[in-house]
């Protein structure tokens, strides 16, 4: 196959992909802090990076899948405080929501979830050696801190100078710190804080700082150098520059070859916030639309592009991937082996070595549908059903998609499957006594609730929603 090429956040280019050990690849993506539901821009973190495993996989590597879970955090402590329940009880209860939103979105399990509160001695460990190495030091409040101005290359992710960062300061300056700039490696305990969320260290009881944690877990399962680190965009500063300042000045290696970052969600083209009012959960989405438009919804855009949500674009995309099911109802796919010598096999392979870029594979699945339509052949079916599988695409039975009712339009008019058969049937029944006028009334009806009938050839009747 093509080689792979990865836009490296790093360089600011893209690099032609070359793992550390030929065959393997090793990725960590800094996953969710689990203390509500997940919103929808934690679903394109977790479709994109899914696309990117299941990729490297179909090229043939060993891929080693490493998604952590924060699971103590300040806002975690306030939420479990305010809901008088443990931090055990509300970080498990939105981890399985979590799993639950993810298993919808057909995300696969990482090979490892590490749950930041399992690592505490690996964590305090690389702040021992970042300490002797003279980069990391107790302030007057007993916080263990990072000296930012000692890691020479901080900055270099984010294209941020320390000069910038410091005109652009504008947090209160903490006297306990040597440097505004400084960043948390332990915090101290507060004397109101819940028992379950201090650990003791020799700098005093604490928790640690959110950054520590993904070097902490990623060196531990990893390695202190591997592949690809992704996550989103808004993690590029601070928290993935703080990840490579502390990594790099304990082990004193290379922590990163490639850096990955998706982008924004936007909402009607503003970025998405609960301070605006323009947040929606998983959950609130899946109440309206099937998960697989959702899924397809935001692998039709670039990873690394702004993906702009509207009920409009999930429509869209709803239409979309109806009528790729659509070429798939009546023309089963043959038993063979995908053909990657095959013209649209071919087009689809070259756009997801070139960075991933789904936009022009599924404009090749869409010109394949077409094919499938025309010829109604069978190897061309199974082409497009094996290339959409690769994206988490068309797994389902054809007419159970097109019947599912999530995302339809018209699906509030209240008309189950049951109903609609039903009705079909009395219109059968009309056009038996030759009433065609009800027959007409009654499949006008049903495409103004949503449903559109094929009269198929020998008199057979099937449906789907609009």
């Amino acid at each position: 196959m093509d080689s792979l090429r990865i836009y490296n956040t790093l360089s600011r280019e893209k690099e032609t992909f070359v793992p550390l050990t030929p065959g393997e690849v090793r990725m960590y993506v800094c996953g969710m802090t689990v203390y509500d539901y997940c919103h929808i821009g934690h679903a394109r973190v977790m479709v994109a990076f899914d696309l990117v495993q299941r990729w490297l996989r179909a090229l043939g590597y060993r891929v080693t899948y490493v998604r952590n879970i924060t699971d103590i955090d300040d806002k975690i402590i306030r939420r479990a405080v305010e809901n008088g329940e443990t931090i055990g009880a509300l970080t498990d209860r939105f981890i399985r929501a979590m799993h639950e939103d993810a298993d919808a979105l057909g995300v696969a399990r990482p090979d490892h979830e590490p749950r930041a509160t399992r690592y505490i001695p690996q964590m305090l460990s690389m702040i021992d050696r970042l300490e002797h190495n003279g980069y990391a030091y107790q302030g007057t409040d007993g916080d263990v801190n990072f000296a930012v101005r000692k890691f020479a290359n901080y900055g270099q992710l984010s294209g941020k100078s320390l000069e910038d960062l410091r005109a652009g300061e504008r947090v209160t300056t903490n006297e306990a710190k040597a440097d505004p700039l400084d960043f948390v490696l332990w915090k101290q305990a507060k004397a109101d804080e819940p028992p379950e969320s201090k650990w003791d260290s020799r700098w005093g009881h604490g928790r640690p700082g959110w950054h520590i944690e993904c070097s902490a877990m990623a060196c531990e399962l990893l390695g202190e150098r591997f592949d690809i680190h992704g996550g989103g965009q808004d993690l590029q500063f601070p928290h993935h520059e703080n990840e490579i300042a502390q990594s790099e000045g304990a082990s004193g290696a290379h922590f990163v070859n490639y850096w990955m970052h998706n982008g924004y969600i936007q909402i009607d083209n503003e970025k998405m916030s609960k301070s605006l009012g323009n947040f929606f959960t998983i959950r609130e989405v899946l109440e309206r639309f099937d998960a697989e438009v959702l899924r397809f919804f935001i692998l039709r855009a670039h990873y690394r592009s702004p993906l702009n949500y509207s009920d409009v674009h999930l429509d869209d995309a709803r239409a979309g991937l109806t009528r790729l099911y659509t070429a798939l109802k009546d023309v089963e796919p043959d038993t063979g082996a995908l053909d990657w010598n095959e013209a649209f096999a071919a087009r689809f392979r070259a756009a997801m070595n070139d960075d991933f870029n789904t936009v022009v594979a599924v404009s090749a699945l869409f010109e394949l549908a077409s094919e499938v339509n025309r010829t109604r052949e069978p190897a061309l079916a199974r082409q497009l059903r094996g290339l959409g599988n690769l994206l988490g695409l068309l797994e389902r039975d054809p007419r159970a998609f097109l019947q599912s009712a999530a995302g339809a339009q018209g699906a509030g008019e209240g008309l189950d499957a049951q109903a609609i058969e039903a009705s079909i049937e009395a219109r059968a029944a009309a056009k038996r006594a030759k009433n065609y006028a009800e027959a007409d009334r009654i499949r006008g009806a049903l495409l103004a609730a949503g449903v559109v009938l094929e009269d198929k050839p020998g008199g057979a009747t099937e449906w789907r929603r609009a």
